[in-house]
Parts: C-alpha cells; structure tokens; sequence
C-alpha cells in the first residue's frame, strides 16, 4: 500500500533530509559552471558505498531530481545550465547524449 502523506506535506523534502544515495557538495547546484556541477556528481557517485545503482544512474537520478524539484520555480537560464550539466555528466561517464 501507497504511503499517503497529510496536506502541506512534502515527500521531496524527506527524501533530501533522509537521503541514503549521494552525499553531494554543498551548494553544487547553484554553479554557474555545467562542467563543475558534472565532476562534483560524478565524484559523489563513484566514492559514494550506499548507493543501489551505478554510479551513472545515481548522479543523473540526483540532477534530475534536483530539477523536477525546482519544477516552475527554476530560472530559463538555471535550467540551461542543469541541462548543460546533465550533457556533461554523460560525457564524464562516457554515455551518448539522448
């Protein structure tokens, strides 16, 4: 069975408190630098022992959550730049873009 959460509560917020797959440099996602923010993630995941999937999967997991998180309240310009880093972060790992 599902776990329901009450009103006004915020599953993305128990899963960045309680999150048991990366520990991530502080502030990374507010990098100018889409090149940085790839090295950062990719360091994460290959030292990182508690993940549950590959390093590739685990960094990408946590950039792609970081955006949906942000949904509508991310910048055009923020948004690039993740996107710009989810590129590299491909390239770092060796992955053909989409």
């Amino acid at each position: 069975m599902a776990r329901r959460y009450k009103p006004g509560r915020k599953w993305t917020a128990k899963v960045t408190q309680e999150s048991d797959a990366l520990d991530i440099e502080k502030g990374i996602f507010n990098s100018d630098d889409p090149a940085r923010i790839a090295r950062s993630l990719k360091r994460s995941a290959e030292q990182s022992n508690r993940r549950k999937s590959s390093p590739f999967r685990s960094a990408m997991s946590m950039l792609t959550f970081y955006v949906n998180r942000a949904g509508r309240n991310l910048g055009a310009g923020r948004r690039r730049t993740l996107e710009a880093a989810k590129a590299k972060l491909r390239a770092a790992f060796g992955r053909k873009a989409d």
